[in-house]
């Protein structure tokens, strides 16, 4: 059977290479690392302003990534910028927010990373807490901690113990968006994990960035959902 294919968003940057001073769209390397070897054939999700290419895009995947990166304008979840709120991304926030309502409509199995995550939190309604110290280890420097599982969900089945984990962030989750559940925490109580219940694929939210360590079980989680989709949709058991 082939190796399902995992779309990764992607977002749209200047960039100089050569003689060439244009925009690029940009995805670190370690994202599609992390895909091919938890299992899975990564391809770009380039940014486009409609959602009807959003859900042609997701429709023609068998898992999607929302990969990490800026902060999500706080104007989406009502509240006005802290003043350590970086500036917004409108354009990747509404192309990504359209992969999120898509994979979750067409029943695509979907993994948040970091912004990720907090923009599934946000795009089923909840809230971010702009600003909170700790979770870095100075500026372009990861840091890490350990999460702790809640027992019960799918994220404690994939990894069944605490776990210590790359993390670069300065926002999270407050309130949790309609149908999502805690699945992880930091030791100081931060949400580090979520996912929607009662849906019938797999919607999961990583508050750290597995892509920067030698872990694939969450990746692997995914590529598991997404193969066995796959499998239904071609009509073949999975393996």
């Amino acid at each position: 059977m082939n190796r399902p294919v995992i779309g990764i968003s992607t977002y749209q940057e200047p960039a100089r290479w050569g003689v060439w001073d244009i925009p690029a769209v940009l995805l670190p390397a370690v994202y599609p690392r992390l895909v091919r070897a938890a299992g899975g054939l990564a391809v770009m999700l380039p940014p486009d302003d409609t959602a009807d290419a959003a859900r042609e895009a997701v429709a023609a995947m068998d898992g999607v990534v929302v990969a990490g990166g800026a902060d999500v304008e706080p104007a989406r979840y009502g509240e006005v910028p802290d003043p350590r709120t970086g500036p917004p991304a409108r354009e990747r926030d509404a192309w990504e927010i359209a992969l999120i309502e898509a994979a979750i409509a067409q029943h695509v199995p979907l993994l948040g990373i970091c912004r990720g995550m907090q923009l599934l939190n946000v795009a089923l309604g909840g809230t971010l807490h702009q600003h909170l110290d700790g979770h870095t280890g100075g500026p372009g420097v990861f840091g890490e901690h350990p999460v702790i599982p809640v027992a019960g969900t799918a994220y404690a089945a994939a990894v069944a113990e605490p776990d210590v984990v790359p993390t670069y962030h300065h926002q999270a989750v407050d309130r949790l968006g309609s149908g999502l559940t805690a699945s992880a925490h930091a030791p100081d109580g931060t949400v580090e994990a979520v996912e929607l219940t009662g849906h019938d694929s797999l919607v999961l939210g990583v508050q750290w960035h597995p892509e920067m360590g030698h872990d694939t079980r969450v990746m692997t989680v995914l590529v598991d959902a997404a193969r066995h989709r796959a499998a239904s949709r071609e009509g073949t058991p999975a393996p």
